[in-house]
């Protein structure tokens, strides 16, 4: 039956390598007796499968892993970003376009946030570019409600502590004044539930808008809210080194360029003596 030895993968790796959940999801739907393998239903992560076994989901037989993929989505307000809502909430999912694979969000952003999203069909993508351990700046254009000084903006810059929870120094840049709001630029790398809203009320201001622009090496320019580009398949691997990051995906590299050929020159004749 299924191959139980080292050889193989673990059943959960492959299901979030085929884009159906992340590792984690995958380990609570094997536990709720949704997953089959050769027909027989499974009710433990331990169990290692080939590219031999056929596993179902739902009775939906789940197809080999495609190459990894990224998109870069605009998210605009109102979305939420769970795949179900248990208020009935539209979420992200709802809106993408028809002919999009199945995919996972990395990360997320509230439904009162906006900007840029990234997208994935693989929970090996996912899971990287989440580790805390990647330590990517996720940048934020900020409005708050307020007149923020530099010595209001201090204490962000050392990493504040609040209701026992310790958060990591900001990148903090005052832009402009603009009424009775200013604008800033605001730079993490953790991405704690609602870290930027708490922050900015923990010295006095008042979020009332907050827009992604930049995730790690990922940037949102000009894309318009609700549109979906995909990153290009080299700038994927450059980026998160691909090859060594996600087993089973060989990515081919780029042929390396042969010296040019020395051209060897014909001797001078001698001058006669």
């Amino acid at each position: 039956m299924t191959d139980t030895s080292p050889q193989g993968e673990r059943i959960a790796k492959r299901l979030s390598r085929a884009g159906i959940a992340s590792r984690r999801e995958a380990e609570r739907m094997i536990a709720a007796g949704r997953v089959a393998v050769n027909g027989k239903l499974i009710d433990s992560p331990a169990l290692n499968v080939t590219e031999a076994d056929k596993i179902t989901v739902d009775g939906v037989p789940v197809g080999a892993p495609e190459r990894p993929r990224l998109w870069l989505y605009h998210k605009p307000l109102g979305l939420v970003t769970t795949a179900r809502d248990e208020k009935g909430r539209e979420t992200v999912f709802d809106k993408l376009p028809a002919d999009l694979p199945r995919v996972m969000s990395v990360g997320r952003l509230d439904i009162n946030s906006e900007g840029l999203l990234l997208l994935t069909n693989d929970g090996e993508v996912k899971r990287k570019l989440e580790l805390p351990s990647t330590g990517w700046l996720r940048k934020y254009r900020v409005r708050v409600k307020g007149a923020p000084t530099e010595e209001m903006l201090a204490p962000l810059r050392k990493g504040v502590t609040i209701e026992g929870e310790r958060f990591q120094p900001m990148e903090v840049v005052l832009d402009r004044q603009q009424g009775a709001n200013a604008w800033l630029t605001i730079g993490i790398r953790e991405g704690k539930n609602r870290e930027i809203r708490r922050a900015m009320m923990e010295v006095g201001l008042d979020v009332n808008r907050l827009i992604r622009i930049s995730y790690g090496p990922f940037r949102l320019n000009e894309l318009k809210a609700g549109d979906v580009e995909e990153v290009k398949p080299k700038v994927l691997r450059d980026q998160l080194g691909l090859e060594a990051a996600v087993e089973g995906h060989a990515v081919a590299k780029p042929l390396k360029k042969r010296p040019p050929k020395r051209q060897v020159k014909a001797p001078r004749p001698r001058r006669p003596q």
